[in-house]
């Protein structure tokens, strides 16, 4: 199986969400992958749960305003960096990377102290990509290197 090498960090798009360029970090240290939101928010319609939210921080230079509203999510436990474990929504998006878009779960929550406003995980980057943390922004840069993976 081949795979691609990702460096410690890139820039994705999420056309679903409108959104291009976002800076990401890959994490392996994180199972799951998550995005920065602001106003999350869980509500009722029709007997129906729903979550809206708005994604990046209205200081980014990337926000464009735009409130999302999900009918499909769940919710997740998640241990955060300090080991507190923590309930999340969850979401299902695709991202593009690599000239490919993937299916992608991303946990929405605050992330306004973080530098980079999503972190891949383990989750999404197990079976598609080897990271090179010497490495920096391949996808963004057109930089597709494959490997052939040794069992």
């Amino acid at each position: 199986m081949e795979k691609i090498i990702i460096g410690r960090k890139d820039k994705a798009d999420f056309k679903q969400l409108e959104l291009e360029g976002i800076d990401v970090k890959i994490d392996s240290g994180a199972y799951t992958s998550s995005f920065h939101c602001h106003h999350i928010e869980r509500f009722e319609k029709s007997g129906t749960a729903w979550v809206k939210c708005h994604f990046l921080d209205p200081e980014h230079p990337l926000y464009h305003e735009k409130e999302f509203i999900f009918k499909a999510f769940k919710i997740r436990r998640v241990k955060s960096s300090n080991g507190a474990v923590e309930e999340r929504i969850s979401i299902q998006t695709e991202i593009f990377l690599f000239g490919k878009h993937y299916p992608i779960e991303l946990t929405l929550t605050e992330r306004a102290e973080m530098k980079y406003p999503v972190l891949l995980g383990r989750k999404f980057i197990s079976k598609k990509f080897l990271i090179d943390t010497s490495r920096k922004n391949l996808s963004f840069k057109g930089q597709i290197v494959k490997v052939k993976e040794v069992s």
